[in-house]
């Protein structure tokens, strides 16, 4: 019977990798050989067993699949996984462009952090040795994330990889999966290790490693120093950002222009016709100056005829992408110590510790100056008149917010760009013992206590002091009345820009501090329960407690609203939890085992939870395994999304705008254009800004979100194949299905005012949030986190090994790992889907339908060589989201851009014990190698590209030398 089944099965193997092997693939994931983990505790159980027998999907990169990446930062390498999705990088530079995300975490500028199944970093649980991790304080919120650049590579094992729910195992957050960094425990001797690497467009990252260790029966130390620095790529190297006037980003440019944009009605040409200043009024303008005007002039009966013409959005918005970072700078220092000493055969103690300083900055283009009801900002700017007295008016008229003024825009160049310097200090303490007992089949027990402490300080430069805006351009009486204040010219554009006068009296720079703290216990006990035949029925049980605490305390012109940036508002609090656990492990039959696990938590927040997961795992031929999960999981609502209160300004495609067709010129016609009018969008409405303010937070009312999930896979071990040219040959593939309910989550905006304009413009419920100015722009609205999201998703992995013979000539090896996304849908408790979708980019990230990454390995005597070829599906995003209409890809609004399929060829070559010296390791290896760019995406917000999920423009050239003695 087993030879039949080996027999069918060998044409289909042989098939798989025929056709993964025929086209591309990515990544840097390599499965170790799990043979060599027998009975040790492998992630998503705490019951030692052979790894080869798990009944959950694990991937575990090793030291040596590490090296081979030529990568030195352990939120690049996991974000390259195909199970992975768009997390933030250090691509990312958004410091001051949208303010604070929904979920109180703040912006995160700076770090790096792992998505696993797109179901959002804080649904990723990361712990270091099987122990919780802290999350990321960010000097911006308080996060429920963790920052991955507080873990040097450098004193990394292994990563385990759980691509399975396992709440019951580990509690709150292990939805999507787990990732445990296992440390160097173990090291005898010294070792020094220098990298360098750098991008054809500069970049240039630098690293420093001294290791140190010993060992005997006793005792074993391990010592890690380590210095890593990455410079910054400036956006203007890369030609999409560069060019005067760019196909993609926010509105393909800002409304905050060099020369300035003014909206506003005049009076002298015709009276308000009801109190308001509307597109569809004959005294209304919206006028920009022409380049090169040094004195403006206004004649309201002959607008254009003088200094200004009309504001065309495709001529005359400001390029802010060469202002920007491609990658942002970061210089990371830490030292690392990892102790243990047998005090005899049956007892052991253990103390691990870890320093990390990140110093890093974000860029932007100097800070707009945005004032007037348009503004949007729902706070000081939209309440500023323009005295007719300031010395700088030209127009001869005040503009009240009231009657007659829309807004005015000023981009100062000559202030300088916007600077955030982010300085982060990561603390963590780990003291335990574990052991032997020595009655009923043999018990091992382990006691862990563990602190650890995120604070992060952001100086913000070159930003404004809205409140001194208000004064300088008031009744100019008054401001010469206020010590220092000095009245402000913002009509001048470049020909007259503002005076080191004006700018000292109006900047301002700020400081925000954030801190999180996690401290906990914890006790384990695990052994043999009893025996069915040779075989152990296994088990663990145990007790944690943990006490988080996070504090945000923003500058206090955050928190009066006297920030031109986000206003933000303090959080001081804290919460615990207690739990337990038991899981068992039962091998019922001979070739059928069944696993099961459960936990209760008890929250000081919200009250108690309870999960349970089951396993199973069939050996029906020696080949052939079939194994499966079901879980139910839950998440914790975070500090942040608890009692954080921001600002977020998101972009929002108004469907009353012109790129809609909706634009209403006469009496309404179309459905959209009575829905329009309906909301009281005026005759002519231009949008004035696409990024659309709103306001945001926690809810302290959150209950926990709940999820269930289920694996089910097959694993196949070709034994039939080892004989010739193959030593191993191994595959599994497994289908997942992730479901949350009650997930915490603000609205999708564009998803929700795209619902409310659809059902009429009145709905009382879809259209709640959202309201109008007499000038048909929209309000902020206001968008605070709730539990009304429900999102599923599912998808097929496949892993391939194949290890050949060892040959005079060398001994080659293929792995390759791939995922197929069935579905991605969000929704909401009013049916809104969400716009993120599989195969759609949206909102700076996409969800590929299909990713592979491929390995070759080739070993001959001291040499290794490798290449990694990582594959992204095409993706595509609509056109009407798109700031520009007309060009190729979008020709129309009903078009949609298509992002094509990128693949990536990273290679090495490594030379051990070079030029005969016995612990001498040089490599060189190059990232993509033929410098593939990333494809243009025409509604990503910065630089034009999807930077959760591409790769920077060009190659990227590093050498690594190491010297063990």
């Amino acid at each position: 019977m087993r030879t039949n089944v080996t027999d069918g099965l060998a044409p289909l193997i042989a098939a798989i990798l025929l056709g993964f092997f025929g086209g591309a693939a990515p990544a840097q994931t390599v499965i170790a050989d799990q043979d060599q983990l027998q009975q040790v505790i492998v992630t998503g159980s705490r019951i030692a067993r052979e790894g080869a027998q798990a009944q959950q999907p694990v991937s575990i990169i090793n030291r040596d699949a590490i090296d081979k990446t030529n990568i030195q930062s352990l939120g690049e390498l996991l974000q390259q996984l195909t199970t992975g999705g768009s997390a933030l990088n250090t691509k990312f530079n958004s410091s001051g462009n949208f303010g604070y995300p929904p979920d109180g975490g703040g912006i995160g500028a700076g770090s790096s952090q792992v998505d696993l199944r797109n179901l959002d970093s804080k649904r990723v649980l990361v712990l270091v040795d099987g122990i919780r991790w802290v999350n990321e304080s960010s000097a911006s919120g308080v996060s429920g994330s963790a920052d991955l650049n507080t873990i040097p590579l450098a004193i990394v094992e292994r990563i385990e990889v759980l691509e399975d729910g396992a709440s019951a195992i580990y509690g709150s957050d292990a939805i999507a999966g787990v990732v445990n960094v296992i440390t160097r425990k173990k090291f005898d001797g010294a070792e020094i290790t220098g990298y360098v690497g750098e991008y054809g467009k500069g970049g240039r990252a630098t690293e420093g490693t001294l290791t140190l260790g010993g060992s005997n029966e006793k005792f074993s130390a391990v010592f890690v120093a380590n210095y890593y620095n990455q410079d910054a790529i400036s956006s203007s190297k890369w030609w999409q950002s560069a060019v005067p006037e760019p196909l993609a980003g926010l509105s393909a440019g800002s409304s905050g222009t060099l020369q300035g944009r003014d909206i506003f009605c005049d009076p002298r040409v015709a009276p308000p016709a009801y109190g308001s200043c509307t597109p569809d009024q004959s005294h209304y303008y919206n006028v920009t100056l022409n380049n090169g005007t040094t004195v403006p002039s206004w004649d309201p009966f002959n607008p254009t005829g003088g200094t200004y013409h009309n504001f065309v959005g495709s001529k005359d918005r400001f390029n802010f992408a060469p202002f920007n970072d491609l990658l942002t700078p970061s210089e990371r220092k830490s030292i690392f110590t990892n102790v243990a000493y047998n005090v005899n055969d049956d007892f052991r103690v253990h103390a691990k510790g870890l320093f990390n300083n990140r110093q890093s900055q974000n860029q932007a283009a100097p800070e707009p100056i945005f004032v007037g009801p348009l503004a949007g900002s729902g706070g000081i700017a939209d309440t500023i008149t323009v005295a007719f007295n300031n010395p700088y008016n030209p127009f001869g008229i005040t503009l009240d917010p009231a009657t007659n003024f829309g807004f005015i825009t000023k981009r100062p160049v000559e202030v300088g760009p916007r600077i955030f310097n982010q300085d982060v200090n990561t603390y963590y303490l780990n003291v335990g013992m574990d052991g032997d007992l020595h009655f009923w089949n043999g018990l091992k027990w382990e006691v862990n206590a563990a602190y650890s402490d995120n604070k992060a300080e952001q100086t913000f430069l070159n930003g404004f002091n809205i409140a001194k805006i208000k004064l300088a351009l008031g009744d100019v009486t008054v401001c010469n009345a206020v010590p220092g204040c000095v009245p402000l010219n913002l009509f001048g554009g470049q020909g007259t820009p503002m005076t080191p006068a004006m700018i000292n009296y109006i900047r301002a720079t700020q400081l925000d501090s954030s801190d999180e703290r996690l401290a906990l216990v914890s006790a384990d006990i695990t052994g043999t329960m009893f025996h069915i035949q040779d075989r152990s029925a296994g088990f663990a049980v145990g007790v944690e407690h943990r006490k988080y605490i996070g504090a945000f305390n923003p500058d206090p012109l955050r928190t009066t609203g006297e920030s031109q940036d986000s206003p933000a508002f303090p959080v001081n609090s804290s919460y615990h939890v207690n739990e337990a656990y038991a899981e068992f492990n039962l091998p019922l039959l001979p070739t059928f085992d069944t696993s099961g696990a459960v936990r209760y938590s008890d929250y000081s927040t919200f009250g108690s939870a309870t999960t349970g997961k089951l396993g199973f795992r069939w050996q029906p031929i020696n080949d052939l395994a079939l194994r499966g999960t079901y879980s139910k999981g839950f998440r914790a609502p975070n500090l942040g999304e608890l009692f954080g209160l921001t600002q977020f300004g998101p972009t929002v495609v108004d469907p009353c705008g012109p790129t809609s067709g909706a634009v209403v010129t006469g009496p309404p016609v179309t459905p959209l254009q009575k829905a329009c009018v309906a909301q009281g969008v005026p005759v002519g409405f231009v949008q004035a800004n696409t990024q659309i303010t709103s306001f945001t937070g926690g809810n302290p009312a959150l209950q926990p979100e709940k999820s269930d999930s289920y694996t089910v896979g097959l694993q196949y071990h070709a034994s039939w194949a080892e004989t010739g040219i193959t030593d191993k040959l191994t595959a599994e593939t497994t289908y997942y299905h992730h479901k949350v309910t009650g997930a915490i989550q603000a609205e999708d905006l564009q998803g929700l005012l795209n619902a409310c304009i659809a059902a009429g413009g009145t709905d009382p419920v879809l259209c709640r949030s959202f309201s109008r100015g007499p000038s048909g722009n929209l309000k902020p609205p206001t968008n605070f986190l709730q539990n009304f999201g429900e999102i599923t998703t599912g998808g097929v992995d496949l892993k391939i090994d194949w290890v050949g013979t060892a040959t005079p000539l060398g001994r080659p090896s293929v792995s390759v790992q791939s995922t197929y996304v069935d579905s991605y849908k969000a929704v909401d408790d009013f049916g809104n889907v969400s716009t993120r979708q599989v195969g759609v980019e949206t909102n700076n990230g996409s969800i590929p339908r299909i990713r592979i990454n491929s390995q070759i390995g080739w070993t001959v005597s001291d040499w290794q060589a490798s290449w990694i070829i990582r594959y992204i599906h095409s993706v595509t995003e609509p056109c009407s989201s798109a700031p520009v209409i007309g060009v190729e890809g979008c020709e129309t609004a009903t078009d949609f851009h298509t992002l094509r399929t990128v693949v990536y060829n990273d290679v090495q070559l490594e030379w051990r014990d070079a030029f005969t010296l016995s612990g001498m390791k040089i490599a060189l290896g190059v990232n993509n190698l033929f410098g593939v760019n990333p494809p243009i995406c025409f509604t990503c917000t910065l630089n034009g590209y999807d930077a959760a999920t591409y790769d920077l423009p060009g190659a990227f050239w590093s050498v690594r030398a190491s010297y063990k003695f």
